[in-house]
């Protein structure tokens, strides 16, 4: 049985583990609060968006712009988003065992240094790399977007993907590749959003007016253009709220685990310290005898 000395410090190590857990908690914590909110609360935007896009499609007896268009696949173009820090349970792993199922030829774009690490570790093909901070803007997606659509635009890929950790609830986030890019299937499109996130609060009446386009090309990709920045933007903010969510769930279970083996070793110093009392007292025993 180990000494009640080396117990002592092995306690004294686990509660000082103890609070760093506890401290990171609650951080993950505050912050998975206001990432829950953000995703959730761009859902009824991108829901609405994609309603407008195929309302304006549907203006037009045939869509012939090229990102309306699928076009022959050479090489698949997926945007990888992991995160830049660790202690967030099995969310990277799992994410890249779904990576791993995309064939060879596909081409990649990362957000995240997990993701990038991992991308030039497993020597994929990796066209870009970009890093984004825990409140993204609108206009930090813009530029990651706009590589996107001149990489599509330069036939370097032929569709837009992204895998992502989508947000189910705090206890649950499950790797999941959408595909964003070409818009050649928008009722379909609509139907998965929608399954996603659920029906929109409050529904806009429909505006009867006829709407007179000039230039219908330039409309239909402003509005594409558009549409991939917001759904980029809110899966960025579904991937943020799973990555606080498992961090925070993660460093619960190290502060409880911590908590449970100091009371083990909490129980093992007692029995340590009664036998030391008890081989002292029988040894002060027998040396009265022995007199």
């Amino acid at each position: 049985m180990a000494n009640t000395r080396d117990i002592r410090i092995r306690i004294k190590g686990v509660k000082n583990t103890r609070q760093i857990t506890r401290a990171m908690q609650m951080v993950a914590t505050s912050k998975m609060k206001k990432a829950q909110e953000a995703a959730k609360s761009g859902r009824p935007y991108a829901l609405l968006l994609a309603d407008v896009i195929v309302s304006i499609a549907d203006e037009f007896e045939e869509v012939t712009q090229s990102y309306y268009v699928e076009r022959p696949i050479k090489h698949r173009g997926i945007l990888v988003i992991g995160t830049d820090k660790g202690l967030c349970g099995a969310l990277n792993s799992n994410l890249f065992r779904e990576l791993n199922e995309v064939d060879s030829s596909a081409k990649f774009v990362s957000v995240g240094k997990r993701a990038t690490q991992y991308l030039s570790r497993t020597r994929k093909d990796l066209l870009a790399d970009f890093s984004l901070p825990d409140k993204p803007t609108f206009s930090e997606i813009r530029k990651l977007v706009e590589f996107l659509l001149n990489s599509y635009d330069e036939g370097r890929i032929d569709t837009i993907e992204v895998l992502f950790t989508s947000f189910i609830n705090t206890l649950r986030q499950e790797p999941e590749l959408i595909r964003l890019f070409p818009l050649n299937d928008l009722d379909s499109m609509t139907n998965k959003l929608h399954e996603r996130f659920g029906q929109p609060d409050h529904v806009a009446p429909k505006d009867t007016r006829e709407i007179l386009f000039e230039d219908r090309d330039a409309v239909l990709s402003e509005i594409a253009s558009l549409y991939l920045k917001q759904e980029v933007f809110q899966l960025v903010l579904e991937a943020q709220a799973s990555e606080h969510s498992a961090r925070m769930v993660a460093m619960k279970t190290a502060t409880d685990n911590a908590g449970n083996l100091i009371d083990d070793l909490t129980l093992q110093y007692n029995r340590a310290r009664q036998a030391a009392i008890t081989q002292e007292i029988l040894e002060i025993s027998a040396a009265s005898f022995s007199e």
